[in-house]
């Protein structure tokens, strides 16, 4: 009894937020989904009814599938871009702490300010991307102005603010790869391409689970960039889960519907990280 007080008194800094800004909001939520409620009046029973129409709704449908479209886009142009940058700075070259420091600059940025900023830099009309495009004589796309190119424009802002997250993670993993194991390939005649397969993919596995789980969780409550480039639009091309569950919320009034929703989300993330951590056995090395 006195060792289990004693950890709970270390773990109660720690744990009373935790409760109260986490685990009561989250089943606060789902009560508030067995009801239907508009914020202001008195809430009515209505069950399950919630998740049965979000089921058969084809802007959650939308909504989803264009959460998925993100993932897609933006995970393997972080982490490939983050790996490059690792491998980089992770050489012997000059000026590797300034790098480091520029790369993971736009991490610790408010992301309304890298939204607004990649927002003006793809504008069609004005925009610096587009004049560059033009100097070489290749007419640039709307972008966030065009229904086609609204999820590719806040791909790649996401990527540019998380590369130097990605970077340093996977660095630290490199710098953990004892040097022996490349000494002992270069003696045997392996290339630089076979030591970094061979190599450096495998013993940098752990570091690879931890970026990819962390991202997708992420990806898949991408808001802050879609609010601040695009508002979910044109034409809900580029309308994400987290965005519908606040124009459910704060637009419509629906927030049982919206609770809903942010359940349906939950499980969804739930199951896809479960996945990875029981797959990872068949590929990660912790050796």
């Amino acid at each position: 009894m006195r060792y289990t007080l004693v950890v709970l008194a270390f773990l109660l800094p720690s744990a009373i937020p935790l409760v109260m800004f986490t685990l009561a909001p989250m089943f606060g939520a789902l009560w508030v989904s067995l009801h239907e409620w508009n914020l202001i009046g008195k809430m009515e029973w209505v069950g399950f009814a919630n998740y049965a129409s979000l089921a058969v709704d084809p802007d959650t449908h939308r909504a989803f599938l264009n959460t998925i479209y993100y993932i897609v886009g933006y995970l393997p142009l972080v982490y490939v871009g983050g790996l490059m940058i690792a491998l980089a700075l992770n050489s012997q070259m000059p000026a590797r702490a300034f790098l480091r420091g520029i790369y993971f600059l736009p991490v610790v940025t408010s992301w309304i300010v890298v939204a607004l900023v990649w927002r003006w830099l793809l504008n069609p009309e004005y925009g610096v991307v587009n004049y560059v495009l033009g100097l070489v004589g290749i007419d640039g796309p709307g972008w966030w102005t065009d229904p086609q190119w609204a999820m590719p424009s806040i791909i790649l802002a996401s990527a540019w603010k998380d590369l130097g997250f990605v970077m340093v993670i996977l660095l630290a993993g490199l710098q953990a790869i004892p040097t022996d194991l490349y000494e002992a390939a270069t003696v045997d005649g392996a290339g630089r391409w076979r030591r970094l397969v061979s190599i450096t993919l495998p013993m940098l596995s752990p570091s690879t689970f931890f970026v990819i789980v962390i991202s997708l969780i992420n990806g898949f409550q991408v808001f802050d960039q879609v609010y601040a480039m695009t508002g979910g639009g044109p034409a809900g091309a580029s309308q994400v889960v987290v965005q519908q569950v606040y124009d459910l919320t704060f637009r419509y009034g629906r927030a049982g519907e919206a609770s809903a929703l942010s359940w349906m989300l939950f499980i969804v993330v739930l199951a896809v990280t479960l996945i990875q951590i029981r797959g990872q056995k068949k590929w990660v090395n912790y050796a």
